[in-house]
């Protein structure tokens, strides 16, 4: 456990320690500084506003590592003129907590607030959560818990209740770019040297760290201490050593830009090809560089609907699971979810059926928006309306031994168009088999009952793929 004094650490004046770590040395002491957080720190919104009114409750802090979990709670700390106490979940048993309170408990009595920050409060178990209960139920202290997991999950019902869950997400590119590009001349960065990168050096580090100020950081720092130092005492970085200090070959690459749709292009078309060694070179490319990986599994959910349809019924489930996940697992765990996914739909029966479906229909739906409904499959809920023959015709179809009724279900303008036309590939011959079968019947009411031609949920693997 560590305690800070208000004027010890947070003094915009004080001295830099040049032999710490550059994450530590450039960590933002104000609200001016802090990077990142628009949605609670911007202009009018929740956080900022309790700050402004020095109305603090105890908080949760949740979201991934290096978006400012730690530094936030410094610097409200010193907004509200508090004490900080800095909680390890590791190193602090109950009797330490219970010690600490106390002491916490003695100072509102003299007027001194304090501000317990617990890094990581998910590793606590509930004993430890429990010691923090009543004296955050009393005021004694305002408590901080920052943690990467779901505190749904992680932590007591009765501690949540009382804290209010603030949602930190990923610093974007553009963020570290511009931190990155700041800690270059801040007199505690490198403000003192005269260092020379190439233009795109600093995009490539903040895509690298991928929403993380203290990689991007550390990832800064470890290219300039590397760099060529000429008798005039700069620094030069090329690009050989940024690419070595990033572990990546694959540097050409942007997030918003061109390459970035041109390589979740490459895996579509490559899928749709049905070239599984394509389709996962690609998806490596990306993944590698930095790429959200739910960013890709979004596109193979569309890709299962788009190129696949009904001609394999669980290659969407697939999809969605892949998504589940890379929630779940993130990277690099989830790396091997993607791949299975991506070389299975490769390989599964291809058809845009219900693409094109999709696609014409709404193409009529923009065109004639107001073909009403057809009465015989209106609700008549009141006298009124069925008096106006609302529902007047209508057979539920379950009720018949066809399991169909002679209604049409179109606009009368439209009661020919075909909207779904599928394929022989896969479980969509099944379908289109009873979908012929299905549409003979209700052209001709002499027809046979429609009969089932077969098992609509087939196994994919018995497919010919």
């Amino acid at each position: 456990m560590q305690q800070l004094s208000l004027f010890d650490d947070s003094n915009e004046n004080s001295s830099v320690d040049l032999s710490a770590p550059l994450a530590e040395r450039m960590r933002p002491r104000s609200l001016e500084d802090y990077v990142g957080q628009r949605h609670l720190l911007g202009q009018g919104k929740l956080l900022l506003q309790m700050l402004e009114k020095d109305q603090i409750c105890s908080m949760i802090f949740w979201g991934p590592p290096g978006v400012g979990k730690t530094t936030l709670a410094r610097i409200i700390a010193g907004r509200t003129k508090s004490d900080f106490l800095n909680f390890s979940a590791v190193t602090s048993g109950i009797r330490e907590i219970r010690d600490i309170m106390k002491q916490a408990q003695d100072n509102r009595a003299y007027g001194i607030r304090t501000l317990v920050f617990v890094d990581e409060i998910h590793r606590f178990n509930k004993a430890q959560q429990d010691a923090f209960l009543p004296y955050v139920e009393k005021g004694s202290i305002t408590l901080i818990g920052a943690t990467t997991e779901n505190p749904s999950f992680e932590i007591n019902g009765a501690l949540l209740s009382r804290c209010k869950v603030f949602v930190l997400k990923e610093l974007t590119p553009e963020e570290l770019t511009d931190m990155l590009s700041r800690t270059l001349t801040d007199r505690r960065g490198f403000g003192g040297s005269t260092i020379y990168m190439e233009e795109q050096a600093l995009s490539h580090i903040a895509a690298f760290a991928n929403g993380d100020a203290r990689t991007a950081l550390n990832t800064l720092e470890m290219a300039v201490l590397n760099g060529e130092i000429a008798p005039d005492g700069s620094i030069s970085v090329s690009k050989e050593t940024l690419e070595q200090c990033l572990g990546k070959k694959t540097l050409l690459y942007d997030k918003k830009g061109e390459e970035h749709y041109n390589l979740i292009s490459a895996l579509h078309k490559s899928m749709r090809n049905s070239d599984p060694d394509a389709a996962v070179y690609w998806l490596a490319r990306m993944l590698e560089a930095g790429e959200d990986p739910l960013f890709i599994a979004r596109r193979l959910i569309r890709f299962a609907s788009e190129d696949v349809g009904l001609a394999d019924n669980q290659a969407l489930p697939l999809a969605v699971a892949a998504y589940q996940a890379c929630h779940f697992n993130g990277m690099p765990e989830c790396s091997l979810n993607l791949a299975q996914t991506v070389i299975y739909l490769s390989l599964a029966p291809r058809s845009n059926a219900v693409y094109r479906a999709y696609e014409t229909a709404k193409a009529d739906a923009l065109t004639q928006l107001s073909e009403p409904v057809p009465l015989v499959i209106r609700n008549a809920p009141t006298q009124l309306m069925e008096e106006l023959h609302y529902g007047e015709g209508y057979v539920y179809a379950h009720n018949t031994a066809e399991k169909q009724a002679h209604m049409t279900c179109l606009p009368e303008s439209l009661k020919h168009k075909r909207y779904y036309l599928p394929t022989e590939e896969g479980c969509e011959g099944v379908f289109r088999e009873r979908l012929e079968k299905s549409r003979e019947f209700l052209a001709h009411e002499s027809n046979p009952p429609l009969q089932a031609t077969g098992d609509s949920t087939c196994n994919a693997a018995e497919q010919k793929v």
